[in-house]
């Protein structure tokens, strides 16, 4: 039986958040920093993590 992927649940809450919110990520910002979070710990291990592993969290948008 395969193991559960360590990210799912962060995941899936990502995609209730977005259908819940008509897609605004702004919206769902809690869900995707615990998404990354997640990601940053399990990486390796995660087939959910493969479209975060590159992207930083957008802290500081302008910084001039």
């Amino acid at each position: 039986m395969p193991q559960k992927d360590p990210c799912q649940k962060q995941a899936c809450a990502i995609q209730k958040c977005l259908q819940a919110n008509k897609y605004v990520e702004s919206l769902c910002e809690k869900e995707i920093a615990e998404m990354r979070r997640c990601c940053q710990v399990h990486a390796g291990n995660s087939i959910c993590c493969s479209g975060f592993k590159d992207s930083k969290p957008a802290e500081s948008k302008s910084s001039e």
